[in-house]
C-alpha cells in the first residue's frame, strides 16, 4: 500500500485500502473473537467487559472518564454501567469533588468476574499475536499509539 495523498481532484475511494475502514473492520473482528470467549461463559457484552476492564485497574472513575478512556460513546457506557449495576458488579458512590457526578467501582463480585475474564482475554490476545515476532508486536503497538495520538491531534484542531 502506498502513502495516501490529498488529491487535487476527486478520485475513486477503494474502501478495502482505506485505513479507517481497515482499522474498523479489524477492530470489529478482533473484538468479536475475544468477546466470544467470555460472552457465553460470563454473560458479559463487549461494552460491559470494557467497563469492567477499565475499573479492574482499581481506580474508581466517572462514566464520563470511562467514555473518554475507552473512546466509547456515552450511551454505550451508560447502558453497560446500568446493566452491571443491576447485576451487582459495579457500584456508584458520590464524587467528593463534583456532586453532579458519581464515581464507579467494581464490587467484590465485579472483581471476581474481572479476575476470571482477564486471563481469558489475555489468552485470546496471545493467540492473535502468536504468529508475530516480538519486534513486530512492539512495532504494531507503537504504530497504533502514534495513530491514536495523531487522531487526537487532528480531532482537536
Amino acid at each position: 500500500m502506498t502513502r495516501p495523498t490529498v488529491p487535487d481532484t476527486p478520485s475513486h475511494l477503494r474502501l478495502q485500502d482505506y485505513l479507517p475502514y481497515r482499522l474498523a473492520v479489524t477492530s470489529n473482528l478482533v473484538s468479536r473473537l475475544v468477546a466470544r470467549a467470555y460472552q457465553d461463559q460470563f454473560g458479559v457484552t463487549i461494552w460491559e467487559w470494557r467497563v469492567i476492564a477499565i475499573l479492574g485497574e482499581g481506580v474508581p472513575m466517572t462514566a464520563q472518564a470511562i467514555s473518554d478512556s475507552a473512546a466509547m460513546d456515552k450511551v454505550s457506557v451508560s447502558r453497560a454501567v446500568r446493566s452491571l449495576e443491576e447485576r451487582g458488579l459495579v457500584e456508584r458512590e458520590n464524587h467528593a469533588a463534583d456532586r453532579r457526578s458519581r464515581m464507579l467501582h467494581l464490587t467484590a463480585d465485579g472483581r471476581r468476574v474481572y479476575d476470571e475474564i482477564a486471563p481469558v482475554a489475555l489468552a485470546q490476545e496471545a493467540a492473535l499475536l502468536s504468529e508475530f515476532s516480538d519486534a513486530e508486536i512492539e512495532m504494531l503497538a507503537g504504530l497504533l499509539d502514534r495513530l491514536r495520538q495523531r487522531s487526537g491531534v487532528l480531532s482537536s484542531t
